[in-house]
């Protein structure tokens, strides 16, 4: 699987809270934790210092505020859970122009007081977002492992982890995949992407893990398999080392969130 089309798996709302609002000066609005789509349809706003006018698109991660000095009417889409392998790349606000002419579209339809079905509405917003996400990777302040997947030797070390995280990679097998020596590999792969291989394989489960444990009905020892742990014990130890709670706990914080 591509990573990117990997990355927006998690971008799927369900009954997603969307609200045309009208505001006058001065105005502020708050965010809650999780991802949220803010587009002014008339004036404009200004979220951590960063101006979104009418024909642009914000995505913002975690708590946050708009504000504005000028009358506007915006559309928010607030998800109330977003996979953190999604979270985990996101910088805190995200503003890009409409990349598309059907987005543009979106943004008229979104203009009316009559949106129909909330399932039609979910997947409106769900496009809107996958839109301004596309535009965003193409840009270089991107991430630098999404620059790094057109490098020949880092690209093919990245696809496999991502593809296959269940497979017991070691610097030989993933250099291997890249046709290049472990030190070439791991001096290129560090440098391109700013962590070592095996760091970077480590992130990357833990956090396919965490999405795991949110979004399925899997058992602990299914999970661990699915990302590349023998048995449960070793699996369990490595996800409370690097989230600082243990996989259980994990779930259950993450259906308490989904459900609240």
């Amino acid at each position: 699987m591509d990573p990117f089309d990997d990355l927006l798996r998690g971008v799927r709302a369900t009954g997603v809270g969307l609200e045309r609002i009208e505001l006058t000066p001065p105005w502020a609005l708050r965010f809650a934790d999780g991802l949220t789509l803010f587009t002014p349809l008339r004036g404009e706003g200004r979220i951590g210092g960063t101006t979104v006018r009418v024909g642009d698109t914000a995505i913002v991660r975690g708590e946050a505020t708009a504000e504005g000095d000028v009358p506007a009417v915006v559309v928010t889409g607030t998800y109330g859970s977003a996979a953190r392998r999604l979270l985990s790349v996101l910088p805190p606000v995200i503003v890009v122009p409409d990349p598309v002419d059907e987005c543009a579209s979106l943004r008229t339809f979104l203009d009316t007081q009559d949106h129909g079905a909330q399932v039609v509405m979910d997947r409106l917003v769900d496009w809107l977002v996958v839109c301004t996400l596309r535009e965003w990777f193409d840009r270089s302040d991107a991430p630098d492992w999404f620059h790094a997947l057109g490098d020949d030797t880092v690209g093919p070390a990245l696809r496999a982890m991502h593809e296959s995280p269940d497979r017991p990679w070691t610097l030989v097998t993933l250099a291997r995949e890249a046709g290049v020596s472990r030190t070439t590999l791991a001096t290129r792969f560090t440098r391109l992407v700013g962590t070592p291989p095996l760091t970077y394989l480590t992130d990357w489960r833990m956090t396919l893990a965490a999405d795991l444990l949110a979004e399925t009905t899997a058992t602990v020892a299914a999970v661990a398999r699915q990302v590349g742990y023998a048995d449960a014990f070793g699996f369990s130890s490595a996800f409370k080392r690097h989230h600082g709670i243990s996989p259980t706990t994990c779930r259950k914080t993450c259906q308490s969130a989904n459900t609240a």
